[in-house]
């Protein structure tokens, strides 16, 4: 049996751990283009794997290869992902040699765009095109849900006169610990219902003035 810890690791084999348990130095090793273990258990989505050279071993989460790529750059699924992410803390804002995260290299590949999706609700970074990733970084007005109703999209100011007590509202509400789940999503949106409520009932009332 090849007692190679890469070729072990993408094979998630039973021999792999007490071999490391044997020789530790192994888990944090990196081949000659700088792929490790950490790399290869995250792109096979291996995850108990992943989370045992991290917390057994001591393994760098943020181990970068010959591209300076963390393992977030090769995920092909969305738990693995969110394993680095939210348990392991991987560096979601980490660049790579071009300048890139791992957002923005995965979305430009296009091959996982689930995986894509959940960082950008993850990480909250800025977008090299200059928009912002919803997450904590982003604000409000920037992580607003799809229109409700069919409504083509959200006025600008100019066409929705927002009164400052919604502008109190929404930015509570942005504030608050829900925010990015579904149930603070929902009040989000049925925010913007009554203002577009409002706004329509001021357009009628306008109207029958002028007649």
């Amino acid at each position: 049996m090849s007692r190679n810890p890469f070729l072990l690791a993408a094979d998630n084999s039973p021999a792999l751990l007490p071999l490391l348990r044997e020789d530790p130095t192994l888990a944090s090793g990196q081949d000659e283009h700088g792929y490790s273990l950490v790399h290869a258990a995250a792109s096979y989505e291996h995850l108990d794997l992943l989370r045992t050279l991290i917390r057994e071993f001591n393994v760098d989460i943020n181990l970068r290869d010959e591209d300076n790529e963390t393992a977030l750059f090769v995920v092909e699924s969305v738990a693995a992902a969110r394993v680095l992410v939210e348990e392991l803390n991987i560096d979601v804002n980490a660049k790579n040699a071009e300048g890139q995260t791992a957002l923005e290299k995965i979305t430009e590949e296009d091959e996982f765009p689930q995986v894509a999706e959940y960082l950008r609700e993850a990480g909250g970074q800025t977008l090299s095109n200059g928009s912002v990733a919803p997450g904590e970084g982003a604000t409000a007005t920037s992580q607003l849900p799809p229109a409700p109703g069919g409504y083509g999209g959200y006025p600008e100011e100019q066409e929705l006169d927002i009164d400052p007590e919604f502008r109190r509202r929404i930015e509570e509400l942005a504030g608050r610990d829900d925010f990015h789940t579904e149930e603070g999503q929902a009040a989000l949106r049925r925010l913007v219902q009554d203002a577009i409520g409002e706004q329509n009932l001021d357009d009628r009332n306008v109207r029958q003035r002028q007649e």
